[in-house]
């Protein structure tokens, strides 16, 4: 159990091993932390706001960016701690941030309604993505890295093309608010989850909806494919996941037992076991083929928001509104 931070953490990454995370927080601060000892590293200081989003650029792991309500997105050496660069740019909070899978750039989505792109080697700013009407709370590359996904509170998804900056495609469905936007493993599919209750999926080269994928009776907070994209999964404010079969789109079960809304949702890269964490102060282990509870993760006193597998699956990362995240084995 790790006594992070002294005020309310925002996030918290594993690096691919897990040898090292990261946890943000509202006292300004990211911190680099070794996983087997639990000892503090590195404390990235300089951001003078909220740091509310942070990566590693996995798989590599030698750098962190993390993104802040100052308007700025900080670079630093995992190894080190040093800052390499401040991106500046953005007129309002910095909400979610990705590298790309290359690692040649850096994503940022603002409450400006924009996002940016900016290049790691020379420190500036590629391109802006504009046309989102409402704040951008969710941005994904793709595998390849030559397309970029941004999900916003104007109920909308785009999809860019990332050397020009060209709006490709918007998908345009959703009644409410988007949560969360992924593409699965070969980029043919885009799966977006939306305050409308729905899960909706897309065709990534069409822009087309290929399935609405209902049953939840509240919010859809999360989604996320397993890593050969045959599974999606789904969280919900209604306390339960479920499990849908990308193919036929039918849901395969219903993951229930969590006594409180779930915010979070992912698979390990082995796809046989999904972590969900919820404001009922506990994380859960399910069979994604069975649907059966296999562990709960019990001991923090508040909210969890947020819960990772690393690379391997043998190492599990919970963050909490108790200021504290713990590592499970």
């Amino acid at each position: 159990v790790l006594r992070a931070h002294i005020l309310p953490l925002t996030n918290v990454a594993f690096n691919k091993s897990g040898s090292k995370f990261i946890t943000g927080s509202y006292d300004r601060t990211c911190k680099v932390w070794d996983t087997a000892s639990g000892e503090e590293l590195h404390t990235l200081e300089g951001h003078r706001n909220v740091v509310y989003a942070i990566a590693f650029n996995n798989p590599y792991g030698d750098k962190i960016a993390t993104g802040s309500f100052d308007k700025t997105c900080k670079l630093w050496s995992s190894e080190t701690g040093k800052c390499y660069n401040t991106f500046r740019g953005h007129t309002a909070e910095i909400v979610c941030l990705s590298f790309n899978p290359q690692s040649t750039l850096v994503a940022t989505g603002s409450m400006d309604t924009t996002a940016k792109l900016w290049n790691i080697q020379s420190g500036e700013e590629s391109v802006t993505l504009t046309g989102h009407s409402a704040e951008i709370i969710s941005l994904s590359f793709n595998t390849t890295g030559d397309k970029i996904i941004t999900g916003s509170f104007d109920h909308t998804v785009s999809v860019w093309d990332v050397g020009s900056g060209r709006r490709m495609h918007t998908l345009i469905g959703h009644r409410g608010e988007i949560s969360s936007a992924q593409f699965n493993w070969d980029c043919s599919l885009i799966a977006t989850g939306s305050m409308d209750k729905t899960c909706t999926l897309w065709d990534a080269v069409s822009g087309k909806c290929v399935a609405t994928l209902s049953g939840h009776e509240d919010e859809v907070l999360d989604v996320c494919f397993d890593y050969t994209g045959q599974l999606i999964a789904t969280a919900s404010a209604d306390g339960t996941a479920r499990v849908y079969s990308a193919a036929s789109r039918k849901c395969m079960v219903k993951l229930e037992g969590h006594e409180g809304e779930i915010s979070k949702i992912c698979f390990n890269p082995q796809g046989s076991r999904i972590l969900t964490g919820s404001s009922d102060k506990t994380s859960r282990l399910w069979d994604p083929r069975t649907g059966q509870c296999l562990q709960v993760l019990e001991g923090h006193t508040d909210e969890i928001f947020s819960c990772a597998f690393n690379y391997e699956g043998n190492a599990i990362i919970t963050g909490s509104k108790d200021n504290t995240c713990r590592i499970w084995r």
